[in-house]
């Protein structure tokens, strides 16, 4: 038996669903803490492929 993850998303180190299995209970507005991760993992994408092309 083979188990393979699903491939990501291009721009994505680690997906929200992945993230949020990680995490207690959000008692807020989940979807602006989705943004935020999605907007820092964005970042964190752009830092590595920055590194990889520039040196």
């Amino acid at each position: 038996m083979s188990t393979t993850t699903p491939p990501l998303q291009p721009g994505v180190c680690i997906p929200w669903e992945t993230k949020r299995a990680e995490l207690p209970l959000i008692k807020g507005d989940e979807k602006i803490v989705k943004d935020i991760w999605e907007q820092v993992d964005g970042l964190a994408y752009q830092y590595i492929w920055h590194l990889l092309v520039s040196f």
